[in-house]
């Protein structure tokens, strides 16, 4: 298992939280097949029927919802294909296994009008150093779709042009160019000027988003900046890092960006993934439809005459 692990690392550059998630699945999964630890775990002895209960007990006895069971079934998948390589296992015990339906989720986003308030909100410069930080963060995740892992991962020198492009490390520590619209890259300027001149970093720590002492941000600290500026604009529902990822693509999409380019900018793999956005687009289409197309007008001009008639009834 720990070389499995190390494979992830090192190959397939997954992240750590990714192997750690992996690394978890694939325990739970061995402590079941040996009752708990009763008996030593061995992989080549476990069969399509152990695999069965076992997916049966995460929906029965752990009460786990399908989507949480896939991930669980996709780690211990990708666990014995990499055994079934170094030939400790034969059988391809996944090849009758399929994922658990799950119902279609569509990503959490803020409206357009509600984001421009939070946006002007956030668009003139503090001198109070988290203030103007926890500002730079909302605006960077908006105005680029980063994930939160690759925020808190920026370096200073992976900016360019006057913090106007700027280069992404993502998933598989794949790279890519994103662009910054101009009063952001204006703040990041203004942000770290205010760095240099509390003397916020001392120790020549190059990461561009840091805590007051000077040292790179936690992934907790971001999310608790975002909760706490979406919620204070009235945000209902979901208030994390991702939402504003979210809203980054919805918007694009609904002031007719490609789907492609969109896809290129967040750093999907797979444009199957990036699809997800034109469900949460159907309302701008039937709006831009309703008020464009002949026969729409018409329609509701005829709902209005049926109304105005049976009140005169």
């Amino acid at each position: 298992m720990d070389e499995f692990l190390t494979y992830l690392r090192a190959e397939r550059r997954y992240s750590e939280l990714t192997v750690k998630a992996y690394g978890d699945d694939i325990r739970r999964f061995a402590r079941f097949c040996t009752r708990d630890g009763a008996e030593p775990f061995d992989p080549a002895r476990v069969t399509a029927d152990d695999l069965r209960a076992w997916i049966v007990s995460l929906g029965g006895t752990e009460k786990m919802a399908a989507r949480s069971i896939n991930r669980k079934i996709s780690s211990v998948k990708a666990y014995f294909r990499y055994l079934r390589k170094q030939r400790i296992v034969e059988s391809d015990l996944f090849a009758h296994i399929t994922a658990l339906k799950t119902p279609q989720r569509l990503p959490s986003f803020v409206e357009e009008s509600r984001m421009q308030r939070i946006v002007a909100s956030l668009m003139q410069p503090s001198d109070d150093f988290s203030t103007e930080r926890d500002a730079v963060v909302v605006l960077l995740f908006y105005a680029t779709g980063i994930r939160l892992a690759e925020l808190t991962g920026i370096r200073t020198e992976d900016f360019s042009d006057g913090y106007r492009t700027l280069k992404v490390r993502g998933k598989g520590d794949k790279e890519r160019i994103v662009p910054v619209i101009e009063p952001v890259a204006a703040r990041v300027r203004h942000y770290r000027e205010l760095i240099e001149a509390q003397n916020i970093c001392k120790n020549g720590n190059n990461f561009l988003i840091l805590t007051q002492q000077g040292k790179p941000i936690g992934r907790s600290e971001v999310y608790n900046a975002v909760h706490e500026v979406l919620k204070g604009a009235g945000v209902q529902g979901k208030s994390s890092p991702h939402v504003l990822r979210h809203t980054f693509a919805t918007h694009l999409l609904n002031h007719g960006a490609d789907i492609r380019v969109i896809q290129e900018l967040l750093g999907h793999a797979s444009l199957e993934t990036t699809q997800v956005y034109t469900h949460n687009s159907i309302e701008k289409l039937k709006e831009i439809y309703n008020h464009a197309h002949p026969r729409a007008k018409k329609d509701k001009e005829d709902n209005y005459e049926s109304a105005d008639s049976i009140r005169k009834v």
